[in-house]
C-alpha cells in the first residue's frame, strides 16, 4: 500500500466491503492510514509552501509517571525514514513530563506518524505500568499476564508483550510471548475439564500427553471444593504435580485469603509441601499482598493490566531549522535527558 501523501490519496483510499477484520494491517499503519487527517492535510500545505522538507526536531513527553514501553515499535516505524531518533529504553521508569523520545530530520519524513507513535507509546506504557504495579505488590512472586481476552485480538500481543516489559514473568497469548522469544504459559481451561467430566481424569491425561517441560498445574475449582480437589489431584500425580490453580468465580466469592490458607494447610498436612498454589480471577494489585501472605505462590492477572489507562503522550516541535521554537506554553529548544539513548 502506498504512503498517503495528501488529501487526494485519502479520497481514493477505500476499504474493501468484504474486509474480514477492522484492525489496521502493518501496511496500513506504515502508509499513514491510521493517522489523524490533519497530519495528511499538513503534507499538502507544507508542500505548497515549499517547506515539507524543513529540518525539525520533535520531542515526545509523558503525562504521568510509569514504565515506558512501545519503543521498539516506534523505532521500527521510523527506521526507514532517514531520521535520527533518541529514546529512553523500554522498561525504564519515567517521570511526569519527562522527554521519552526525540526525533530529528525532515519534518515530512516523520510528522504524519505522530498519531501512530503516540498511540504505540501511550497504550504500551499504560499496560507495562500496571504490570509493574502487580509485580511490586506480589512481593517478587511470579505474575503472569492473562489479559488477552479483554482486548481486541489485534492488540492482545502488544498488550501482553508490554506486560512482560513491565515485569510479568510471562503471558498466555501465544504471539505476545513469541514476540519476546518466549514460550507462552498456560494449562487447560475449565471447558476441557467439564467435557472430560472429572478433574483428576483430566489431570492424568494432561500428565500423559504434555511434554516434560510443561508444568503440571491443574485447575481445582470446576466440580468440587478447592482444597478437596487439590488433595485428589495431588494423590493422583504425586511428585509430578507442580501446582494447583484457584480460579474461583465471583459467584462463589472469588479466591479469598482464607481459601488459599486452607488449601495450603491441607496440602501440607499430607506431605504435599512441594505443590504450589497459583491464583487467578479478577486479581488487582491491592489483592495480591493479601493472597501472597496467605500462601499463594504465583498469580495470573488479566483485566487489571489489560484495562490500564494509557499514559498520554504529547509530541511537540522544539526546533525548526536548528533554531529553538515551540508553541505558546511550551519551552523552545530541546530538553536534555541523560536517559535518552541514540537508536537511529
Amino acid at each position: 500500500m502506498k504512503e498517503l501523501k495528501g488529501v487526494k490519496d485519502v479520497k481514493v483510499f477505500n476499504v474493501a466491503p468484504d474486509r474480514m477484520l477492522h484492525s489496521a494491517t502493518h501496511e496500513e499503519i506504515v502508509s499513514g492510514a491510521t493517522s489523524d487527517l490533519y497530519f495528511i492535510r499538513s503534507r499538502d500545505l507544507l508542500r505548497r509552501a515549499g517547506r515539507e522538507n524543513v529540518f525539525a526536531t520533535a520531542e515526545i513527553f509523558c503525562s504521568r509517571s510509569g514504565v515506558l514501553a512501545g519503543v521498539e515499535e516506534a523505532l521500527n516505524l521510523l527506521k526507514e525514514k532517514e531520521v535520527s531518533v533518541w529514546a529512553v529504553p523500554e522498561g525504564e521508569e519515567m517521570e511526569r513530563k519527562e522527554v521519552v523520545l526525540r526525533i530529528s530530520g525532515p519534518y515530512d519524513r516523520f510528522g504524519f506518524y505522530e498519531t501512530a507513535l503516540l498511540g504505540m507509546l501511550a497504550s504500551a506504557s499504560g499496560w507495562a505500568t500496571a504490570s509493574r504495579e502487580c509485580k511490586e505488590a506480589a512481593g517478587g512472586l511470579p505474575v503472569l499476564c492473562f489479559g488477552a481476552r479483554h482486548v481486541h485480538p489485534a492488540v492482545a500481543p502488544v498488550m501482553e508483550r508490554a506486560a512482560i516489559i513491565g515485569g510479568a514473568e510471562n503471558c498466555s497469548c501465544i504471539l505476545g510471548a513469541k514476540l519476546l522469544g518466549r514460550e507462552p504459559a498456560g494449562t487447560v481451561p475449565h471447558a476441557a475439564i467439564l467435557i472430560v467430566g472429572d478433574t483428576v481424569e483430566t489431570a492424568i491425561i494432561y500428565d500423559e500427553i504434555m511434554p516434560p517441560d510443561s508444568p503440571r498445574i491443574i485447575l481445582v475449582d470446576t466440580f468440587k471444593d478447592e482444597p478437596e480437589e487439590s488433595l485428589r489431584v495431588a494423590e493422583a500425580l504425586q511428585e509430578r504435580l507442580d501446582g494447583v490453580r484457584l480460579d474461583t468465580p465471583g459467584e462463589r466469592g472469588g479466591v479469598t485469603p482464607g481459601l488459599v490458607r486452607e488449601t495450603r494447610a491441607r496440602l501440607d498436612q499430607v506431605g504435599f509441601q512441594h505443590v504450589k498454589i497459583f491464583v487467578s480471577g479478577g486479581l488487582t494489585a491491592e489483592r495480591l499482598p493479601l493472597l501472597a501472605e496467605a500462601g499463594a505462590d504465583a498469580f495470573g492477572v488479566g483485566s487489571y493490566i489489560s484495562g490500564a489507562r494509557p499514559i498520554d503522550m504529547t509530541l511537540d516541535l522544539k526546533e525548526v531549522e536548528h533554531k529553538p521554537l515551540a508553541k505558546r506554553g511550551r519551552l523552545p529548544g530541546i530538553i536534555e535527558n541523560p536517559k535518552l539513548v541514540r537508536y537511529l
